[in-house]
């Protein structure tokens, strides 16, 4: 949420709980104050009036914003529009505390991530990618924004934002100093195997979800028809095409529908030489023990057979096509999130894994 001298507002943090009460944080910040870290929860004692009455808690930074953190936050949000990947840290501590930067990764050394050297690759191969830049500095001990730079790079390629820690002196294994580093990752990939009504079905759904949806088959009066045309791309040709000079990392999913033998071991093998971190394929309980045979006398290993989710999907007693589809995306976002899948009335604890979340006011 941004919140301007002259009164004005712009976005919101809870839908309404705290709003009120952060802006009064806002306008003693603009007023001259430090920045500050505050906290509402339920056991608030301004519970009736700027706690969370739907329970939980929420850290909210309150900073100005100068004009090296507006440059910076300009920079990054440019990436964003034009849809490539940027991150923006903000240091919570210290004398400098609200000085923003922000990370364009590119090709530099500092972006690369384990995804990348699991496929043998520098991020010069990747394709559409400048050189990196860091726009703005946090202040305090030069360690510290080089350290944060390569850390922001990590997050990117996961598309997590998270909370580091580093020590005074700016070293990457410290305390002292907290950093909030907000990725804005580019859209995962789905690469989908067979233009088939699960492919159909599945497409809209991944669209929903976020993801860049890309259906390839070699037959064309198939993957032309009207029906996969929501799809992102659509590829004509063989699965060792459909692969060359694509980047999958572990926030990306290969799914094979194909019962071709001439494209689904291909096209396993393939996604099995990424990084991909959901390798889906569809099929009964035999369709799949006779593919794995045939992986098998492919040359795959075990240890790559069990990073195939098949049958793909969960045990949902699902029929349909679109039925099938919800289950597979159910166990994708059961795999990103580690989180074993049970009906939340079973279950205790947190319902929504933590994954940070960042407010600018100035």
């Amino acid at each position: 949420m941004y919140v301007a001298a002259d009164g004005a507002i712009e976005g919101s943090i809870t839908g309404g709980c705290v709003e009120s009460a952060v802006v009064m944080e806002a306008e003693e910040v603009l007023a001259g104050k430090p920045a500050r870290l505050v906290t509402y929860g339920i056991s608030d004692e301004l519970a009736g009036t700027a706690g969370l009455t739907c329970g939980g808690i929420v850290h909210i930074f309150v900073h100005a914003l100068d004009e090296d953190g507006a440059e910076a936050l300009e920079e990054a949000l440019a990436e964003v529009r034009a849809g490539r990947p940027a991150a923006v840290a903000t240091l919570l501590d210290g004398d400098a505390a609200g000085a923003l930067m922000a990370v364009i990764p590119g090709r530099v050394e500092d972006a690369r991530s384990f995804a990348v050297a699991e496929q043998q690759q520098t991020t010069a191969d990747r394709p559409g990618e400048h050189d990196g830049r860091v726009i703005g500095t946090l202040g305090g001990p030069g360690l510290l924004s080089d350290g944060v730079a390569r850390d922001a790079a990590g997050l990117l390629e996961q598309g997590a934002t998270s909370m580091r820690s580093y020590g005074n002196d700016g070293s990457t294994l410290g305390v002292g100093l907290r950093v909030h580093v907000t990725s804005f990752a580019s859209r995962p990939q789905m690469l989908i195997f067979g233009a088939i009504d699960f492919s159909a079905a599945l497409t809209p759904l991944a669209l929903e979800l976020g993801y860049r949806v890309t259906i390839s088959d070699p037959r064309e009066r198939f993957v032309k028809a009207p029906r996969f045309a929501r799809a992102d791309e659509v590829h004509i040709g063989w699965p060792d095409e459909a692969f060359a000079g694509r980047f999958l990392g572990p926030r990306d999913a290969v799914i094979v529908f194909s019962h071709d033998r001439r494209l689904d071991v291909p096209a396993l093998q393939g996604a099995l030489a990424t990084g991909a971190g959901y390798i889906g394929a569809l099929g009964s309980r035999r369709t799949t023990a006779e593919r794995n045979e045939r992986l098998r006398e492919a040359g795959v290993s075990e240890e790559g057979i069990a990073r195939v989710y098949a049958p793909c999907g969960l045990d949902i007693g699902g029929g349909t096509p679109g039925e099938t589809a919800i289950s597979i995306l159910a166990e994708i976002v059961s795999a990103r999130s580690q989180r074993q899948p049970s009906p939340l009335r079973e279950t205790q604890g947190a319902i929504q894994p933590h994954v940070g979340a960042h407010t600018f006011v100035g």
